[in-house]
């Protein structure tokens, strides 16, 4: 669980990068034998790319440099819950267990919406640990957008 925290700390630390370069302040890690084999934040915005979620980033440079698209032995650390999207490339990429902090009500599939991770018709399933440092995940997505309105007003 110590490993967990510290893990989230380096996804929240890749979610600010994302915040300084005004894209929604999300990171990601993967994880392999106790190292960090990939990381990554939000690029959406800067590349206009519907895919450049952070979670996509880190599954792809992982398997780029892990030279396989397989992804077990592997957790992904993310400060927020997978959207759909996610949770499809987590079940494709094969990563054994997701680590996420706060919840997404609004377009979360590792529970909120829809539990894709858990689902039994996927040939594919993953090991979820919510919750982990969530206030503090939470925090910067809910300041982030709190100041993209003030900007609107």
């Amino acid at each position: 669980m110590t490993d967990d925290f510290s893990f989230m700390k380096l996804a929240i630390e890749e979610a600010k990068k994302a915040e300084a370069i005004k894209e929604v302040p999300i990171g990601a890690l993967i994880v392999k034998d106790g190292v960090v084999v990939s990381s990554a934040y939000n690029l959406r915005e800067t590349d206009q790319r519907a895919i450049a979620h952070a979670e996509l980033l880190a599954i792809d440079n992982a398997c780029k440099k892990l030279n396989t698209w397989r992804l077990t032995g592997c957790t992904l650390y993310v400060t927020l819950e997978p959207c759909p999207m996610c949770a499809g490339a987590i079940i494709q990429s094969r990563v054994d267990r997701v680590v996420f902090g706060a919840t997404d009500p609004k377009a979360g599939c590792v529970g909120s919406i829809y539990n894709l991770l858990s689902e039994p018709k996927f040939n594919h399933r993953c090991e979820v640990e919510k919750g982990i440092m969530a206030e503090e995940c939470g925090e910067l997505l809910t300041n982030f957008f709190k100041q993209l309105r003030e900007k609107k007003k």
